[in-house]
């Protein structure tokens, strides 16, 4: 194939190819993603000028110097930063990348107190690094494939051969080679075409900034994808209390964790439990609650208009918008708005009779409960099941409370990860892992749901 009319005729309109001829050599490269210096330093300075010889590839300096035997290989490798060059039937591509990157900065959404401040950036190279910089084993493997027909954006699944299984390997390695896509600008695009995400509204899939929080999943045989021009990782499989404990209590005396991850649980029921356990013993089951306090709650609710379920919705679709506009605002003075916005609605509301003052205490305790959780897909599955709850308690009172109860953890108990059981280590009960997350206790163990080698340490 004339690869150098190809490239023309492909690259017709693109301002920032360039094409060098040096006798009978082509240099091609894209210059808004290579380095100038690189090409000088590796292509010209060594190109002699009076003899020109078969092999040109001996000469080239670069570390990274790969033959191309075809158009579309070509094509990839000109598009990521190397440098092309054609001597006759030869073609190799040197690798030129510019440096686009940002530096290694500390995390942001999971930011903690002690350990790591290091954080993902959109370079795989660095990304990866990261990692390898905290498994220091030749069982760490990745396997690398290409997502999107136009990005062709670079996807790595990483994991430890001798810990995860092999099979779910291949599982997702197939997922991420079937997807038909235009490209991938995001990791968390990848999310739907690896898990079913329509059964459950909890997240299945953890998105991580952390190299930390990859190296401890990856040393328990779960199993991490990291792709280029992202700063994050997913994690899969994950469960239900991945998300509830999050990496910083590792960090901490093992008597308070504990008792801050039972407060943690109490306070995910208390966030999708609250609204419709104030409705229901307002509006039918009132004997449930003394009689001084509901005499008191029916006082405040004289002047109000609407029965106790619309008030409910009412405030809490309110309270939904405010912390919508707190995400989207800059941080600059999103939380201030969202503060000032907060008092003054509710106050007006209160003196304009639309809300009683339990109700805004009702639904303060609501969304300071869940904002111990970080993820934004968390917060949006207890705001979906919050909702379930207080229209079924609505009808049945304190009975469709339980009723409601009934259908999360049904919910829950049938939903799979690759196979895995969403609500482990409840259901299945396993020892082990629930002294890895739910409890903190020294564990010498991994999970036999996710290791195919038990003992930690016996590589």
């Amino acid at each position: 194939m004339d690869y150098l009319n190809k490239i023309q005729k492909d690259y017709e309109n693109v301002t920032d190819l360039v094409v060098k001829k040096i006798k009978s050599i082509h240099i091609i490269y894209l210059e808004t993603l290579a380095d100038q210096d690189k090409i000088n330093n590796y292509i010209l300075k060594i190109i002699p000028k009076s003899l020109i010889p078969r092999d040109i590839k001996r000469l080239v300096p670069s570390p990274n110097v790969k033959d191309v035997t075809n158009y579309k290989d070509l094509n990839l490798y000109l598009e990521t930063g190397f440098t092309i060059i054609i001597n006759g039937k030869q073609v190799i591509a040197v690798e030129t990348k510019s440096n686009l990157n940002r530096g290694i900065e500390s995390p942001t959404t999971e930011a903690t107190l002690y350990g790591p401040k290091d954080s993902l950036v959109e370079n795989y190279q660095t990304n990866l690094g990261l990692i390898k910089r905290r498994i220091k084993s030749s069982h760490f493997k990745n396997t690398v494939c290409n997502v999107g027909r136009y990005t062709k954006t670079m996807c790595s699944i990483l994991y430890i051969d001798n810990v995860a299984e092999v099979e779910l390997v291949d599982k997702i390695l197939k997922c991420l080679e079937n997807i038909n896509i235009d490209g991938v600008n995001d990791i968390s695009e990848l999310k739907p075409y690896l898990i079913n995400d329509t059964k459950n509204v909890f997240p299945a899939v953890k998105t991580t900034e952390r190299p930390d929080v990859i190296a401890s999943a990856l040393l328990e045989g779960k199993i991490a994808i990291i792709i280029d021009n992202s700063p994050y990782a997913l994690i899969l499989p994950a469960f239900l209390v991945d998300f509830i404990n999050p990496i910083s209590d590792n960090f901490l005396k093992s008597i308070n964790v504990n008792f801050i991850k039972i407060l943690r649980i109490c306070c995910f029921l208390l966030a999708i439990v609250l609204p419709a356990f104030y409705v229901a013993v307002t509006t039918i089951n009132q004997e449930t609650i003394p009689t001084s306090l509901l005499i008191n709650i029916q006082n405040q609710r004289a002047n109000v208009p609407f029965p106790a379920v619309m008030e409910s919705v009412i405030t809490l679709i309110i309270c939904e918008i405010l912390r919508e506009s707190d995400i989207r605002f800059p941080s600059s003075y999103g939380s201030a708005i969202s503060i000032l916005g907060a008092l003054i609605l509710g106050e007006a509301a209160v003196s304009a009779g639309i809300v009683s003052p339990i109700m805004i205490i009702v639904a303060s305790m609501t969304f300071i409960s869940s904002m111990i959780f970080t993820d934004l897909e968390v917060i949006n599955g207890i705001r979906y099941w919050r909702f379930i709850f207080l229209f079924i308690s609505a009808f049945f009172g304190l009975y469709g409370v339980g009723l409601s109860a009934i259908l999360l953890f049904t919910n829950l108990c049938n939903y799979e990860v690759l196979g895995k059981p969403y609500f482990y280590p409840i259901s299945p009960f396993d020892m082990t892992y629930l002294k890895e997350s739910l409890i903190k206790i020294r564990n010498n163990k991994r999970s036999r749901l996710l290791s195919k080698n038990r003992i930690k340490g016996d590589l």
